[in-house]
């Protein structure tokens, strides 16, 4: 029986230790491993079978050798690429899910104005928590609630037609008025037919052309009869505010003027009357701080039916 060959040692995958200089011992030299070194007691050898022989001492071939290697590390790849490609779907699973769930909120807003109660989106009463200026407080009771209808007379002429890409699917209004009942403020939410990249076109340019700041782009009061708004017409409007929204089809604004019927020649945008410093009767009364504060509530409100779609018939 030939005397059996040690097998070569196997790669290492890393290199060793930069601090270790010595080469590990060859197990072939195992048997000199302690030579002169007194003392030492004799190295345990194991009489094993070398890697590369069978049980019966036979020499296996480069194939079966290499085989179970091989084999071993392709399932260590396939199991790699399988969790990477897990990974990758993953991902894809949840950017599509998130998309999925916009294109559903947004579509869902489009039916708010007939599926919500008309309390849900204009409250009979809205609290304005630091809404005022200087941070005070306000506290607006509504009036009035315009019936559902299209936009001809909501709007000046130039507003109407710089809204006109979007279309009017509908508008619901109502006014309110101060605890003092000194102001008055129509806010109004018009839902559109366009889609997310139509509202975002129409944002951009009333960004980009300070659409929102133009005293002849003003969307018209609603002056119910009998109400501490019936004198608030066109000539009366002092200050106000448009919204174009591009996470629903909605454009929100407000208008607001005194209650006693004064005219104002130049009205005001709200962001100018609440500037520090701004001296226009609209800005010393507080006006702006009417439009915007109302504005920016009944907004929270839209967003939070957007967000839980009620599930209650309208009022």
């Amino acid at each position: 029986m030939p005397h059996p060959v040690p097998a070569p040692p196997a790669y290492r995958d890393t290199a060793p230790p930069p601090h270790s200089f010595t080469p590990a011992p060859d197990p072939s030299m195992s048997w000199s491993a302690s030579a002169g070194t007194p003392g030492r007691e004799r190295p345990v050898v194991s009489f094993g079978e070398p890697e590369g022989y069978d049980e019966r001492g036979r020499g296996l071939s480069l194939a079966g050798r290499v085989a179970p290697r091989t084999a071993l590390a392709a399932a260590c790849m396939v199991l790699g690429l399988g969790l990477i490609g897990g990974a990758v779907t993953g991902g894809w699973i949840i950017d599509d899910g998130g998309d999925a769930g916009a294109a559903t909120s947004f579509s869902s807003a489009a039916g708010l104005w007939h599926n919500v109660p008309v309390d849900e989106l204009f409250p009979r009463t809205v609290q304005g928590t630091g809404a005022g200026p200087g941070g005070a407080d306000r506290t607006w009771t509504r009036i009035a609630v315009a019936p559902a209808g299209g936009c001809s007379d909501a709007f000046d002429p130039l507003l109407r037609k710089a809204l006109a890409p979007v279309g009017c699917q509908r508008l619901i209004r109502a006014t309110y008025t101060d605890a003092t009942q000194s102001y008055v403020t129509t806010v109004g939410l018009l839902f559109t037919k366009a889609d997310p990249v139509g509202m975002t076109a129409l944002a951009k340019r009333f960004t980009d052309e300070r659409l929102d700041r133009r005293t002849d782009l003003l969307p018209s009061p609603y002056a119910a009869k009998g109400t501490a708004a019936e004198r608030f017409g066109p000539h009366q409007r002092a200050s106000w505010t448009i919204s174009v929204l591009t996470d629903a089809p909605v454009v929100a604004y407000a208008v607001s003027g005194w209650a006693d019927g004064r005219t104002v020649d130049t009205p005001q945008p709200a962001a100018d009357a609440e500037a520090s410093g701004a001296t226009t009767a609209a800005a010393q009364a507080g006006l702006g701080n009417e439009a915007e504060g109302l504005a920016d509530r009944i907004e929270r409100r839209l967003r939070q039916n957007i967000a839980g779609p009620a599930t209650e018939k309208p009022s």
